[in-house]
């Protein structure tokens, strides 16, 4: 800190300021001052003092608060012989201020905590707390509190306390555990009707539940699990925060016993206690007490997941009891929404089991809850009779009504898609309801449409023919639910093109009207992109509705739909119109363009080009015509023509990064367009980058450098001028990263730059590796290594791994000696440092999810030299530190030497006799490819199989839990094989009967080398759906036999695991 250590006077004068100063800005320099202050080395005195001093409150929470700030994170700078003296500190501390404020003592019972786990001297700390402040009741709030958040603080990964300290202490908390529940059980028995120390009391008992560090046999007889019970049993005579906290403990136990069979005596304890709470349910709900009927449904949902195994293999027996969802479907019952949105997790969990399970048996079992499910989500989903509009998508009503759709998408196998769809049919056809059921019912069609099949189905066409009759008075919102069921059904519309005409009448009344015309829009581009071939007869109609878009009240994202559809629909038109009719649908985007170009730089809406722009890369991204060999492509006119006027718009704001990225995020998927029909474009396009990066570093240059030559890296005549591009470019780049904390604070530029270079030792990596970049490139690789941010971090391995790859890769290849040579000089003189970096940020720097991309580097790096590999693992190894600062041993020699043994001595087998097939048997070379000899050798090498894409408990994609797998196929596909991979796009793909979100499906395209122009599409199914029909893409054909095969497709936006890149 300058100016040597500040006084005390100082301090309190800026603690002052942060709380209390009316400027802004004096609030903003006193925390820099402050933060400045936590970070230096003086913060350990001046915040003892000022806890000594106890002078206000404000000056107490700072200085605990750092004393938190500096055990944490700076532990080290204090030398062993000073921690006996610092435990013995803060213990005076939290005494003498324990009735000043909650929130300090807990700050302080924090920094004691960390500082016991880090303090490896400090032995059996559990039994000295209790045995110091266990018969002094005033100091008891602030023991329970050290209780409570030691199990918290044992997996904190800012203390990074090492696996060996963290098993040690573990077992010390373990085997102190009964004396904690002892303590625990008199604080509430003596307790009374001090709400305030039960509330304690239960924090701290939920908090070493969820460590798992508490006896099942101990527990399952310990009377404060009665005490739990009781208070949840009583009606009035519980308040809100000790509910609560009685239901969060209660919660904790059922997670901890997540494994039933090992938890006998405690699981059935809870199982019991929680089956009496049906009671005490119902009367919160005769009191309209809403959280406490929240805290009941999640009890009763944390059973449900807890005993989830027993429920589906003993249905109605023991501990499978089906009471257990008969309190679910209570609570599904309750009039708000919110209660039953608790429990959506368990019924996802359930539907994955049984469609695992895949017993009909079994499923005639829950197929009632199922019904009743359904019944009460319907009912759930209904608008207020008084709503006036359309529904919100956007409020909390909204995101509970979308979940619901995901929900029932999960489990609708269980009933039956085509029944369910039928019997929600039936209470509209045949009753007269109000209009808000309808319109909840006709959501509820519109979740599950897309699962029935569409094939010779009666009831899909009636409902489509009653739809598009609805009168114009009939309520919005039921047209608004109406029109999106429209969308959701477009396979059907395919397979019946007689009813086209009259849909797209109904649509186009409804995208005449504000409320309506977003949802039309939508529905409009759902048709575009399942019924492509019928809607050519309509694309003047798209092109009229194109050109006067605006005059629509669209959202953004509708526009920017329509113009998709309309793309997707142009690509299916004969090649000799494609052209023109390309240049009519992007004039409207060009003319607008050119008027703010000549009004020159102004403010606000009305002269940002962004819009256009977006609207433009939509229509180059999507208009993908089947081209043969030898024909001119016929997008390439038109985008030759667009480009003065991109390369105007791109420098008139080139300081702008946000137009910058879209005026590049456009040319991108213009090259992605023609391929190399853009080859006039490259110089000019190369020179205008270039000329721009060096004023205005925009990463956005860097990712379309990536696709240029990722188009053109193969061409010799364009190397050298791509090399020129990459030193170019690298050099402003560096001198952006080498900044203080560049690298950190310019993590897009990171991406982008590896991005760059790896698309180099793809295409072109002797011109790459010949060039003086190439050191500079690997150096601010390994310092980039440490950087935690997710995508960044993944390009910098990518970039490392290819690289170290093309040294053992394709050893047929006439280059490969030189390859060989060029990578083992880079690795002579950085293998060293690079193994040593890499081991150390798996250490100290990189969050888990990082570390099997690592590993593929190292990977890289043994199997290039095992040999000198081995010594630079060993020299790292030994570097590595044997304790930490507060004495604990981290690592051990034999654990190390382990480790060393483990990592040299693993082997990745060749593979032998497979074919790039599906497990079902059926090749998806098409029989002109596979008499070709290197087809046959991808045949006798590599085998690709489907991967399963995990889900977490949130219920979104988790993407990097698959990622390892596909990535160490796709390089074994590289390695043995001499192919590319193009044109990587995705699909949805929805199981007729059944699936989850639909199923995301990667499509490649691999060019065979020496097979000329062909190439075979490889669709790879990555999520728990079962493989399914693949066939290869020839002549414009659909991929999908849709009269044999159960799965429909709709286009989806591109979707490309994280660590691979191939999206571009």
């Amino acid at each position: 800190m300058e100016g040597g250590k500040p006084t005390l006077p100082m301090v309190y004068q800026a603690v002052q300021a942060l709380y209390h100063d009316p400027d802004p800005a004096g609030k903003e320099r006193a925390s820099v001052w402050l933060g400045e202050l936590q970070r230096s080395m003086y913060a350990w005195e001046i915040s003892d003092q000022l806890l000594q001093l106890k002078q206000d409150i404000e000056s107490c929470y700072f200085a605990a608060q750092t004393m938190k700030m500096k055990i944490q994170t700076s532990f080290y700078e204090l030398p062993p012989e000073t921690h006996t003296a610092l435990r013995d500190s803060l213990l005076s501390h939290i005494q003498n201020l324990k009735d000043l404020s909650p929130i300090i003592i807990t700050q302080l019972a924090l920094a004691i905590a960390d500082l016991a786990l880090q303090m490896a001297s400090w032995k059996g700390c559990v039994h000295t707390l209790i045995e110091k402040y266990s018969n002094d009741v005033s100091s008891m709030p602030f023991l329970i509190e050290i209780l409570t958040v030691l199990p918290e603080e044992v997996h904190s990964r800012s203390l990074r306390i090492g696996a060996n300290r963290r098993t040690e202490i573990i077992e010390d908390l373990a085997y102190y555990s009964t004396t904690v529940v002892t303590l625990l059980v008199t604080c509430a028995e003596k307790s009374g009707h001090d709400e305030k120390m039960l509330i304690k009391v239960f924090r701290c008992l939920g908090s070493w539940f969820n460590l798992g560090v508490l006896d099942n046999n101990f527990m399952a007889n310990n009377q404060l699990l009665m005490i739990l019970f009781q208070v949840l049993q009583q009606r009035d005579e519980t308040s809100t925060n000790l509910h609560e906290a009685a239901s969060d403990c209660v919660c904790s136990a059922l997670y901890a016993i997540e494994s039933v069979a090992i938890h006998m005596p405690l699981a059935m304890q809870l199982f019991q206690g929680v089956l009496t709470l049906e009671t005490a349910y119902h009367m919160a709900v005769a009191r309209e007490d809403l959280d406490k009927v929240l805290n009941y449904c999640r009890i009763f949902t944390e059973l449900c997941e807890t005993f989830l195994e027993m429920t589906v293999r003993t249905p109605g027996q023991g501990m499978g009891d089906l009471r257990t969802l008969e309190l679910l479907l209570i609570c599904a019952g309750h009039p708000q929404y919110e209660v039953v949105e608790i429990s959506f997790n368990f019924w996802y969990r359930l539907g994955e089991h049984l469609y695992k399970i895949n017993d009909p048996g079994l499923h005639n079992v829950f197929r009632p809850y199922i019904q009743r499910l359904l019944h009460s989500l319907a009912r759930h989903c209904q608008l207020d009779p008084d709503h006036e509009g359309v529904p919100e998508d956007t409020d909390d009503f909204g995101e509970f009504r979308m979940r619901v759709s995901d929900l029932v998408k999960d489990v609708i196998f269980l009933v039956g898609s085509m029944e369910c769809f039928s019997q929600l049919y039936s209470t509209l056809k045949e009753g007269n309801p109000p209009w808000e059921v309808t319109e909840a019912v006709l959501f509820i069609m519109a979740s599950i449409a897309k699962n029935v099949d569409p094939e010779n189905n009666a009831t899909l066409t009636e409902v489509l023919e009653q739809i598009v009759l609805l009168p114009e008075t009939v309520h919005l919102a039921v047209r608004y639910t109406s029109i999106e069921l429209v969308g959701e059904m477009s396979e059907v519309i395919d397979r019946n093109p007689c009813i086209l005409d009259t849909v797209l009448n109904f649509l186009m009344k409804g995208l005449r009207e504000k409320p309506l015309a977003s949802a039309a829009a939508k529905a409009i581009h759902n048709i575009c992109s399942v019924c492509r071939d019928h809607m050519a007869q309509h694309f003047q109609g798209l092109l009229d509705i194109a050109r006067s878009l605006d005059s629509f009240a669209l959202s953004t994202d509708a526009a920017v739909g329509l113009l998709k559809g309309t793309a997707l629909v142009l690509a299916r038109l004969p090649l000799d119109k494609i052209a023109e009719c390309l240049n009519d649908l992007c004039a409207v985007q060009v003319m607008a363009l050119k008027k703010l170009l000549g009004q020159g730089s102004g403010k606000g809406k009305a002269s940002d080009p962004t819009v256009w722009l977006d609207r433009l890369a939509v229509i180059f991204r999507h208009t993908n015509p089947i081209v043969e060999n030898g024909q001119t492509h016929p997008c390439q006119k038109v985008i030759h023509e667009i480009w003065p006027v991109l390369s105007e718009t791109l420098n008139a704001h080139q300081s702008d990064n946000r137009i910058v990225e879209r005026c590049c995020r456009c040319l991108r998927f213009a090259v992605r367009c023609v391929g190399k029909g853009s080859a006039s474009l490259l110089q000019p396009l190369v020179t205008q980058m270039v000329s721009v990066y060096q004023l205005y570093p925009h990463s956005c240059f860097l990712y379309l450098g990536s696709i240029l030559v990722d188009e053109y890296g193969m061409e010799e005549g364009c190397r050298q001028g791509l090399l020129d591009m990459l030193q170019a470019l690298c050099m402003p780049t560096f001198q952006l990263l080498e900044q203080p904390n560049g690298l950190r604070n310019h993590p897009d530029t990171v991406d982008d730059l590896f991005r760059l270079a790896t698309r180099f030792v793809q295409r072109s990596p002797v011109t790459l590796l010949s060039s003086s970049i190439i050191i500079h490139i690997i150096q601010c690789a390994i310092a980039a290594t440490t950087l935690d941010h997710r995508d960044a971090n993944c390009s910098v391995m990518k970039f490392i791994r290819d690289l170290i790859h093309t040294g053992v890769t394709n050893d047929h290849e006439d280059d490969f000696e030189v390859r060989k040579r060029l990578i083992g000089q880079a690795l002579e003189q950085h293998g060293q440092q690079l193994v040593t970096q890499l081991i150390n940020t798996c250490c100290f720097c990189l969050p888990p999810y990082t570390l099997p991309d690592v590993a593929e580097v190292l990977w890289e790096i043994m199997v290039f030299d095992r040999p000198t590999f081995c010594r630079w693992l060993e020299t790292t190894l030994k570097g590595l530190p044997k304790e930490t600062a507060g004495g604990a041993v981290t690592v051990t020699h034999k654990q190390l030497t382990d480790f060393h043994k483990q990592v040299t001595r693993y082997t990745r087998p060749r593979p032998e006799h497979f074919t790039l097939a599906q497990p079902n048997g059926i090749n998806i070379l098409s029989p002109d490819l596979q008499n070709q000899p290197s087809v046959h050798y991808i045949q006798q090498v590599i085998r690709i199989e489907p991967l399963f894409l995990i889900r977490d408990l949130r219920g979104s994609w988790e993407q990097n839990l698959v990622k390892r797998d596909w990535a160490e196929k796709l390089h074994l596909l590289r390695r043995w094989c001499q192919v590319t991979i193009v044109n990587p796009t995705a699909l949805w793909v929805t199981d007729c009967e059944r699936t989850s979100r639909a199923t995301p499906v990667l499509e490649l395209e691999i060019q065979i080398a020496g097979s000329g122009s062909s190439t075979l599409s490889w669709y790879l199914p990555v999520s728990r759906a079962q493989a399914c029909k693949c066939r290869h893409v020839a002549g414009g054909m659909s991929p999908w036999d849709l009269e044999e095969s159960p799965f429909l497709i709709e286009p989806m936006e591109p979707w490309v695991f994280p660590t691979v890149n191939l999206e571009g």
